[in-house]
Order: structure tokens, then sequence, then C-alpha cells
């Protein structure tokens, strides 16, 4: 018996499978709970699929820098707080519960040499879909997923006693301080860490309002969105409190009058042909204005701020932090950050 292939039993062929598919996922006969896993073959082919999106998206979508080595601290307190739960850490296991999710997030300490730098770069940056690995937290935040690249490679080398001096804390302490203390030094310098701000001296409404704006998203960092996601407004207002009565920022200073390098002309007065405003316009040496204090900060720390809000070419979102500080932070002559930061900070 010869059957006729026509255009009108193929297209009756799809409809009838598709009606059967939707049928299947109708009744629910489909087992998705987690405990039933997945076939060998199926995590076979998942796995091989997502190596293989990985492989071929960090070949053309990942910057061309894609480590930091020198926020170490800053990663490990991050790491702290939003990943050892599932990944574990050296000398601490995962949460059972989080390794009953089907599939369970892997032992970092056996992903050695699986993953380049850049696919590291591009799993952290965007996560992976069905698998409970999120994207990073904050979009246009390349500085920090750089760190903690930089982190994750580290980790299979790295013993309890290191990953314990790196964190500095008991993320899971009844001590509300004790999650920026990680970062942040009890003495509120940030442990020497050059992308970890000074917060000592700094002016209590501002810590406050930048704790405010990072809970509510209104300020980009993975960091420290996660850092302030479950403080309330009274624990915000204690912690500010308790970092600007520390030593550290200072008032006062600012350029010496005589100096007549850029910088100084940048700082003092602006670039008013390249509408650049003055930097001592709103950070006012004498703190008198409700813009950060600048004096003794690390200069390293300000120069790293500028040219992450200067951003890729040709990109502009002024949701990046402060509203204006993209659009400044690009009329600043490269050559210039960094002289302009350490006159900002008394260097």
């Amino acid at each position: 018996m010869t059957i006729t292939i026509t255009w009108k039993r193929v297209v009756a062929a799809v409809v009838a499978g598709i009606a059967a598919v939707l049928l299947v996922s109708l009744s629910g006969v489909i087992n998705l709970a987690a405990t039933s896993g997945h076939w060998p073959i199926t995590t076979w082919f998942l796995h091989w699929t997502m190596q293989n999106s990985v492989r071929t998206y960090a070949a053309f979508g990942t910057p061309d820098k894609v480590i930091d080595e020198t926020g170490m601290v800053s990663a490990a307190g991050h790491f702290a707080q939003s990943c050892v739960a599932c990944h574990g850490a050296p000398g601490v296991k995962p949460l059972p519960v989080m390794q009953a999710a089907t599939p369970h997030a892997p032992n970092l300490a056996t992903i050695d040499g699986k993953y380049t730098d850049a696919e590291l770069f591009r799993i952290l940056d965007h996560g992976i879909k069905y698998t409970g690995m999120p994207a990073w937290g904050a979009r246009h935040r390349e500085d920090e997923v750089r760190r903690m690249v930089a982190f994750v490679r580290a980790m299979p080398r790295m013993t309890p006693a290191q990953y314990r001096g790196l964190t500095a804390i008991d993320p899971a302490g009844a001590d509300v301080a004790a999650r920026c203390i990680g970062c942040h030094g009890a003495d509120g310098r940030g442990r020497n860490g050059p992308d970890i701000p000074i917060l000592g001296g700094q002016q209590a409404a501002y810590l406050r309002g930048s704790l405010i704006r990072y809970h509510n998203g209104a300020r980009a960092s993975g960091v420290m969105q996660q850092a302030a996601a479950t403080l309330d407004p009274r624990q915000m207002a204690t912690l500010a409190d308790r970092f600007a009565a520390m030593p550290g920022l200072t008032r006062g200073g600012g350029v010496a009058p005589g100096d007549r390098s850029m910088a100084a002309t940048i700082v003092r007065d602006g670039l008013p042909r390249e509408q650049l405003p003055a930097c001592q316009s709103c950070h006012d040496p004498a703190g008198a204005k409700p813009y950060p204090v600048l004096r003794g900060q690390k200069a390293s720390y300000i120069a790293q701020r500028l040219r992450n809000w200067r951003g890729p070419e040709g990109v502009v979102d002024a949701r990046l932090s402060h509203d204006t500080m993209p659009v400044i932070a690009r009329r600043i002559p490269e050559d210039q950050i960094d002289a302009v930061a350490k006159l900002l900070a008394g260097r």
C-alpha cells in the first residue's frame, strides 16, 4: 500500500504532533519533581549543550579583559553572602537543601581547567537558564564580574584558612555589621582592597542614602545590592552612623592655589569648553554639600570608579550610579584620571 505524501497530510501530522504534546503537558503526567532527576543521557545532553553555548558566546560576547586579581576581598565577601549556600567554599559545605536541586550547583573546587577565564566571565555575568545559576545582580558592572572570575579561579587551590582570611566574617552572624566588616573592615578602611572605598568618616546621610539606593535598585552593584537587600531602614541608619563615626576621611585642604596642572584645573575650575564642571563644586573639601567626601579616599578607588562610569565607548547609561557621574566621567581626559583621583584624595 502506497501512501502519498501531500502538504495537507504534512500539516495534519504537525498539528497532531503539537496537539499530542499539549495534551501530555496538560495531563500533568510528566514528572518535573527535582527528586525524579534526569536520565544520564539527558544530563549529558543538557550539560553538553550548555558548554557549547558558553564556549560560543564567550568567544564573541566577552570583553578583552575578563579577570582582575586585585579585588579578592570584595569578591570573597560577595561569594560568602550569595554563593556559598549552593557551591560551598574551602572548609564550608554547601547547604543540603541546595544540593537537592536538579541540577545541583557544581563543586567549584573541581572546575579548574574545565572553563577558560572568558567562559567563567560569561557564566558569572549572564547565568545559565533552568539551572538556578542567576545572572550577575547588576548589569554593566563588568569590573565586579572580573574580580569574581579571579576568585572562582583561585578557589581550587585555596585553603580554608585562606578563605576565612579573605572573608573575615561569618555571614550568618547576629551582628548586622558583620556583612559590612568582611569587606570594609572593622575600621572602615576597606582592608587594603583597591576596589573597596574607605567608609570611615564619610557623611552619615550619604552612607544611608547609598544603602537605600542599593536596596531599592536605584544604584547598581551586584555586590552591594545583595548586601543591602535584607537591611531595614533602622539597620541602614545604624550602619551609616557607625561607619561615619570612625576616623578615616577628612575635611579641609583642597587643591593648592598655585597648582596650575591640568588635573588641578579640572578639580578646582573644571573645563567650561568641554562642559566639565569643577569636581570641587560638588565634592567640597569642607564636606558642606550632600555629596561624598573624597579627601582621604583611596586614589585607586576614585580612578577605578571614574573609569567604570566612562563605560564602553558609545554607551551612556546614567542609571549606573549617580545620575550625572557617567556623563561627567566621560568628559575627563583619560590621561588625567589618575592625577585627578590623587588630587581629590589629597595625595
